[in-house]
């Protein structure tokens, strides 16, 4: 992420805040229940570049990826079928996450300064870039991942400064702040009926209930991670079970919160989703080298499963 100037953004608020821009797999087979992953499986690099370069990804037509290319500031449309990458949209403002709702509209989370939510399909126009009544970038902290809902607005995760917290934009561009004791809301997901929203802390999972006009209630403990403790991208498959991403692993739990085991991964693994053209199988996103550096470097990973992802949205 791109560390946009302290002196500019502190004049367009009216508080100073705080804004900033995560190989070696092993069999999984004994930690996962057999309906989940099949014996004798490992992680494989299906694709790697330079940079902070893949992050928010989603499972896209044919077998495809799109994933925020947060350093050059587009989306890039992923073949891992042929290994080919193009860029699908760009002049991004440094490009954080995508998500597609049910109705095929996508979005694309934008951490510069003057960013915000940005709907880039079926037309491109901004959703929302104001918090209150202030530039969105005045939340502080950074923009993390994104969860799109079926009625046009979007859940997204602000980590690192004193509003961090699970926010709400609208289907008519306004923000809402859920959540208590948040620090470290990242990743963020819906249930596969968008009845309930799964947004990880740190080690802690926490489930939010939707309301019917996609606004928050009864947060609630919904497990804990036990294979790392950096909580961050997330899915949800056919069955409603929630894998979230642990930095080394992707924890598995069923939907009634019941924890049901981990997949190894390496360290730096911070996203996961299911894509493929029939959606079994598990990607995972890995961050390694030295942030900010020319070392800093990004894999997608992936893993054949028998559990197939949830079909009826891109993630």
């Amino acid at each position: 992420m791109q560390e946009p100037a302290a002196a500019v953004r502190d004049l367009r608020c009216r508080q100073p805040c705080n804004r900033r821009g995560a190989s070696g797999a092993r069999s999984a087979a004994d930690d996962v229940d057999s309906w989940v992953l099949e014996a004798r499986q490992t992680w494989k690099a299906v694709w790697s570049w330079e940079g902070n370069n893949v992050d928010g990804p989603i499972a896209a037509d044919n077998g495809a990826i799109l994933f925020a290319n947060n350093d050059a500031g587009n989306v890039m449309q992923f073949d891992p079928a042929t290994g080919l990458a193009k860029i699908a949209y760009a002049s991004i403002n440094t490009a954080g996450a995508v998500s597609r709702s049910k109705a095929g509209t996508l979005f694309v989370a934008g951490r510069g300064l003057g960013g915000g939510i940005e709907v880039l399909e079926p037309s491109r126009k901004m959703l929302a870039s104001s918090f209150n009544g202030e530039p969105f970038e005045c939340i502080g902290g950074v923009l993390n991942d994104l969860s799109a809902d079926a009625k046009g607005g979007v859940y997204f995760s602000v980590t690192g400064a004193a509003q961090s917290g699970v926010f709400y934009a609208s289907p008519n561009g306004v923000i809402s702040r859920y959540g208590k004791d948040v620090p470290l809301a990242n990743g963020i997901i819906l249930s596969p009926d968008e009845k309930t929203l799964y947004v990880t802390n740190g080690a802690i999972v926490y489930a939010f209930d939707v309301d019917v006009d996609g606004s928050l209630k009864n947060q609630r403990e919904f497990g804990k991670l036990q294979g790392g403790t950096g909580g961050d991208g997330s899915a949800v498959d056919q069955q409603g079970r929630v894998y979230v991403a642990t930095g080394s692993s992707v924890d598995v739990f069923a939907a009634d919160g019941k924890f049901i085991g981990t997949i190894p991964g390496p360290q730096g693994l911070h996203g996961t989703f299911f894509g493929g053209r029939d959606k079994k199988t598990l990607y995972g996103i890995v961050f390694y080298g030295t942030w900010g550096t020319p070392s800093a470097r990004n894999q997608i990973i992936a893993i054949p499963t028998i559990a197939q992802g949830y079909t009826g949205r891109s993630k």
